[in-house]
């Protein structure tokens, strides 16, 4: 039968499936093929087996998820503010291996979230405010986890335990601690699992991403980087040249958008930080 593996660890499986959670091993040979079901993999399932790892949408490395549907960026106004680099590094991520990325203000009674917002609404990027006195604003985050298997992620201190308990109490996170529901504490990755919400959407909490590497994720190659940047693909006047990569090239339409206020100055020094990187990077 095929199922859905809700939980890995230690070369162990839950894997729920028609029949209920069944907890299975992994034949042999993919560890000779030198690949792992992880959390998120549909697999099919002979007995207390896995045979076959279906085909995945994607993938992220640590923590070992599949086939997010998006990924929510848990971001605090104030203490500690958005370290923008990070957050677009992992946005290009997220765009290059086609999960949605999702921004989620907290601490709202500390600052307004409007600054941070106006950087990413050109970016077309959903945007979402966890405003505590406003219950229909968490509301709004729940209703977009229906159906879909989601993933949070952010900085230690930014209020992720907070939100994801007001999502659903029954998840019984303690503030920058252990969530009891998804067996994991702050910053380990033994153990990945998805919760499943009452309105049946898969969530799973991650490692803040501060403690993450990029090219862990995706090596994006620099022809490839201004595709994960959506602002970058909306400029509708073309540059000079075909193969313009936006940095020093004489009639780069996209430079001139910079100018013109049309994109965002720091999401494009991001994106420059990042290509010369992909530049700078050895390929074997």
């Amino acid at each position: 039968m095929e199922g859905l593996i809700i939980k890995a660890v230690g070369g162990l499986y839950d894997v729920e499936s028609p029949s209920g959670v069944l907890q299975c091993k992994a034949r042999g040979i993919f560890r000779k093929q030198g690949i792992s079901p992880c959390t998120g993999d549909r697999v099919t399932v002979e007995g207390d087996v896995i045979t076959e790892i279906h085909p995945r949408r994607n993938l992220l490395i640590r923590p070992p998820l599949a086939n997010l549907d998006q990924l929510l960026f848990v971001l605090s106004v104030r203490e500690p503010a958005p370290n923008l680099l990070l957050l677009d590094r992992f946005l290009a991520v997220c765009v290059y291996k086609e999960i949605r990325p999702v921004l989620v203000f907290t601490k709202l009674d500390l600052a307004d979230a409007e600054k941070y917002a106006e950087i990413y609404r050109g970016s077309g990027f959903p945007l979402y405010f966890a405003d505590y006195q406003k219950p229909e604003t968490v509301q709004e985050i729940y209703a977009l986890l229906e159906g879909k298997i989601s993933a949070f992620t952010g900085n230690s201190g930014v209020g992720k335990s907070t939100l994801l308990n007001a999502l659903d109490e029954r998840l019984q996170l303690e503030t920058a601690h252990i969530s009891k529901k998804l067996g994991r504490g702050r910053h380990t990755t033994r153990e990945t699992a998805l919760y499943t919400l009452p309105h049946g959407g898969k969530i799973a909490d991650t490692p803040g991403f501060s403690t993450f590497e990029t090219d862990a994720y995706a090596q994006i190659a620099p022809d490839e980087l201004a595709d994960c940047f959506p602002e970058l693909q909306r400029i509708s006047a073309p540059c000079r040249y075909a193969d313009c990569r936006h940095l020093k090239e004489p009639g780069c339409a996209v430079r001139q958008a910079v100018a013109d206020g049309e994109i965002v100055q720091s999401r494009y020094d991001s994106y420059t930080v990042m290509l010369q990187e992909a530049m700078a990077r050895k390929v074997y």
